[in-house]
């Protein structure tokens, strides 16, 4: 695997560029220890070699897409100034370019007015959504899906909230008819919508969910984290689309620009439709809000010390890459969506796999043919194992048997649950390389059931 290195050159010019705004400065000079330090990094570089090797096609794995260039240099170049974004006086420029952006992903949600801000990941940016509901229908339950993320039961019970997993149907969405009953029988005051679950990345059905919400009256915060950015692909199936076209509709959406949006860890959003929910954060910090009467981030955000750096990489790939429908950054989502329904497709015509329903994302879930699950779950391991040997590197994912009860296959579930193979296409380089993933697959199949 080659590492891109050409970008690498712009560094030391935007440096230079840089260095020209602080020029009135006395002149102040640092001299690191070259040899020391080159001995150190050198270290570095063969401890990191410890690694799967994330960037390359054949990692197919785990969510874990490499940052763009932009993202990277723009990263970089910011650490010699090391920005905070909690306040203006720690991080004034980055700030305003962490406004912008965020600006611009509310807009690709279709909201104008809004509060939101940037979080170290999903999980502060779901807890800052999730304390808010709380905040706005105390004493009243939260519920998700059997299959979002364990994130939302975890955070509500560090916020003291009731909680409750509402089921899922055959294809990993919430239950509607689950969910009506429970709102029949207790007392709901937020429902967690996720599009884009992390398993199977399958997309809970918003528009039924939101014509219950008008007879019910709950909030609807739309966690987003893995699908979000979709909601610029141009080819859809007629549900995922209809729930996207839906979400200016929530109250609170959650989009992490760390996994689609190409930005280095860790970068999370929070997005607020009401802004007057800014009112929940008001604090007094007279060391640290002095210096201007403008928005200091920390005023609308649970977080203090925040990285500016994550900012100013995110405002800088959206200044390259627009969040536009039809547009680069677009066509990227729709690569990825367009190599996991080719890898469904074979998968769906070969005989030794079996596919309980069609990838609305870019992840695809399958399990190996066998007479029972407690097999099928051996054999899936035994190809993963294989499939890395051969550098193909894949995950697993452990599902209800519940998903694959329609699929006509005579399983004996001697067990409730069966471990599947799975794979995140999220590179659009994914798409290229689907030929050779498949053959790799097919190999490696074919050496483990003999």
């Amino acid at each position: 695997m080659t590492l891109e290195k050409e970008s690498l050159e712009l560094l030391q010019e935007a440096l230079a560029r840089l260095e020209e705004g602080f020029d009135s400065l006395p002149k102040f000079d640092r001299f690191p220890n070259l040899d020391a330090l080159r001995t150190v990094l050198l270290e570095v570089a063969e401890r990191m070699q410890n690694n799967y090797p994330y960037p390359h096609p054949l990692y197919a794995g785990q969510m874990l897409k490499p940052p763009t260039e932009i993202a990277r240099l723009a990263y970089t170049l910011s650490l010699w100034i090391n920005p905070n974004n909690h306040a203006l006086d720690g991080g004034r420029a980055s700030s305003a370019m962490e406004k912008e952006a965020v600006a611009e992903i509310a807009k690709m949600f279709g909201w104008g007015t809004h509060l939101g801000h940037l979080t170290s990941g999903g999980t502060m940016a779901n807890l800052e959504a999730l304390w808010v509901a709380g905040n706005l229908q105390p004493n009243k339950k939260v519920v998700a899906s059997s299959q979002s993320h364990y994130t939302h039961s975890r955070i509500c019970g560090v916020l003291r909230i009731p909680f409750q997993s509402v089921p899922c149907d055959s294809h990993a969405r919430m239950d509607v008819a689950a969910l009506k009953k429970l709102l029949q029988e207790d007392d709901i005051g937020t429902v967690v919508v996720s599009i884009g679950t992390t398993a199977t990345g399958s997309v809970d059905p918003l528009p039924e969910i939101l014509e219950l919400q008008a007879e019910y009256g709950f909030r609807i915060h739309a966690d987003t984290a893995y699908g979000g950015y979709f909601i610029l692909a141009d080819h859809l199936d007629a549900e995922a689309r209809a729930a996207f076209d839906c979400l200016k509709q929530v109250d609170s959406i959650v989009v992490d620009p760390h996994k689609h949006g190409l930005q280095p860890y860790g970068c999370g959003c929070i997005l607020f439709k009401d802004p007057s929910v800014g009112q929940l954060y008001k604090h007094d910090s007279p060391y640290t809000y002095f210096s201007s009467e403008e928005l200091h981030l920390g005023e609308i955000s649970l977080e203090c010390s925040r990285a500016g750096s994550s900012a100013v990489a995110l405002w800088a790939t959206q200044r390259l890459l627009p969040l536009i429908p039809g547009g680069e950054f677009a066509g990227y989502l729709s690569k990825s969506r367009t190599a996991a329904l080719t890898l469904f497709e074979k998968l769906q015509n070969d005989s030794r796999f079996i596919v309980a329903f069609r990838p609305q994302l870019d992840i695809v879930v399958w399990v190996v043919k066998s007479q029972s699950a407690s097999e099928s779950s051996r054999l899936a391991k035994e190809i993963f194992k294989v499939a890395e040997q051969e550098n193909l590197y894949l995950a697993l994912a452990n599902l209800p048997k519940q998903l694959f009860l329609e699929t006509g296959e005579g399983i004996n579930w001697d067990q409730e649950s069966i471990t599947c193979l799975r794979s995140c296409l999220m590179k659009p380089e994914h798409l290229d390389w689907i030929e050779q993933i498949w053959q790799i697959l097919d190999a490696v199949t074919t050496k483990v059931l003999g």
